[in-house]
């Protein structure tokens, strides 16, 4: 399996394509002067994994604070409780993923696609509304609520030394009515991500996009296709 992947000075994906299990989403970690933050937690079948991509590739899990969940899909939430556990960070989400994440609602979930018994986490931080800023000292998380694949899914980015990256995260669907998908809500959160003009897109599944106008063409292409 492959190590981490450097995507820009002090970020880092850390799980998901090759990296860890092959039911895992792509998860990142961001490294701040003050704490750190991974995004995503992969389907729960990688944690030892993770554990040693980080302490391999000279990150500290020590200083991760905060889990962030971009949706409440179990390739995104199954590593939640061990994570939580064995790092002692915060898991922030949100409130309208709660009924997948806390609740451990099967058709929410999607479990079952992969065969996993979700363990329930509470979800420390509840974002609520349209953007919220979580600071690492010297950088800065901003979420943004970007429903249509879920209700409550939420994109991350952050300006670096390396330009804006953006962890996008399921951009490319699927959109099923069990889990609240809308197609409508979904193309303005797409039209939301393109006008932030990010330098790089980090995929839920699909890995690594740059430079700028290979992310626009990524988001369009299923702006398109859908």
């Amino acid at each position: 399996m492959k190590g981490i992947i450097e995507i820009s000075p002090h970020i880092y994906q850390i799980g998901g394509n090759g990296q860890s299990d092959g039911d895992d989403c792509c998860i990142s970690l961001v490294e701040g002067d003050q704490a750190s933050a991974l995004v995503d937690a992969g389907a729960g079948r990688s944690v030892d994994r993770l554990m040693r991509n980080m302490e391999q590739g000279g990150l500290d899990p020590r200083a991760i604070k905060y889990i962030i969940v971009t949706h409440g899909h179990i390739d995104h939430i199954g590593g939640l409780k061990e994570l939580k556990k064995r790092l002692g960070a915060q898991v922030i989400a949100h409130e309208m993923e709660l009924p997948a994440i806390q609740d451990g609602l099967p058709q929410l979930t999607a479990a079952a696609w992969y065969g996993v018994e979700y363990q329930k986490v509470k979800v420390d931080c509840v974002l609520k509304g349209d953007q919220a800023s979580i600071s690492l000292g010297n950088l800065n998380l901003i979420c943004l609520h970007t429903p249509g694949h879920t209700p409550g899914g939420i994109a991350v980015y952050v300006d670096s030394p390396g330009g804006r990256v953006l962890f996008g995260q399921d951009i490319h669907g699927p959109f099923k009515q069990e889990w609240g998908s809308d197609l409508k809500k979904w193309r303005l959160s797409m039209a939301k991500l393109i006008a932030l003009q990010a330098d790089i897109l980090c995929e839920g599944h699909f890995g690594i996009y740059r430079p700028a106008v290979k992310v626009r063409q990524y988001i369009e292409n299923y702006l398109e296709r859908y």
